[in-house]
């Protein structure tokens, strides 16, 4: 099984003005670097909360299907499945129609239900499902909690950076990070 993004969110959650105003930063000339920042905190909090933060496009690849008939998506909230396609022997794929499959976007992680499961040819990746997830096009549908969570690794990255080398970041997280996240952490087995 292997998951991952096929487009990029088109903005992220909090904007280089949000962020110089909660660090106090009142020049221009860091701007790239706290951007930069502000795309590595959005990547770590998506990343440790398994969610999508802005809408965004993922893939999910599968060898079979599992035998329960549910198909866990690793990530939240799920906004729709864009395609199911499942690959023959010869590497043809076929796409499967939407009345034979019932997305669960609501649930931690979100659940897609198949009704009829056509098998793979291709015995590794024969499943393709590709699906958007993100709370929405803007930051102010994400939740404040997770926008919190960000600026405040953005702030702890942006005071630490020269006390270790760049090739020792990110060095540490905040408690306080750790405790804003927590709500939205899944249980991992």
């Amino acid at each position: 099984m292997t998951l991952f993004r096929t487009a990029d969110p088109a903005v992220d959650p909090i904007s280089l003005g949000e962020a110089k105003e909660h660090m106090r930063v009142g020049h221009d000339s860091e701007d790239a670097l706290i951007r930069g920042l502000i795309a590595a905190a959005r990547q770590e909090v998506e990343r440790a909360t398994g969610t999508a933060l802005i809408n965004q496009s993922w893939r999910l690849l599968l060898d079979g299907w599992p035998c329960d008939d549910v198909v866990h998506l690793r990530r939240t909230p799920v906004r729709e499945i864009l395609s199911i396609t499942v690959f023959d022997a010869e590497g043809a794929g076929s796409v499967l129609s939407p009345e034979h499959y019932q997305l669960d976007g609501i649930s931690a992680p979100a659940r897609l239900f198949l009704a009829r499961k056509p098998m793979p040819g291709l015995k590794l990746n024969g499943i393709e499902i590709d699906f958007s997830a993100g709370f929405g096009e803007a930051g102010t549908d994400v939740p404040d909690l997770l926008k919190r969570a960000m600026l405040m690794l953005v702030t702890h990255w942006y005071e630490f950076r020269g006390v270790y080398g760049t090739e020792s970041q990110p060095v540490s997280f905040p408690d306080e990070y750790r405790r804003l996240i927590a709500a939205w952490q899944t249980p991992r087995l």
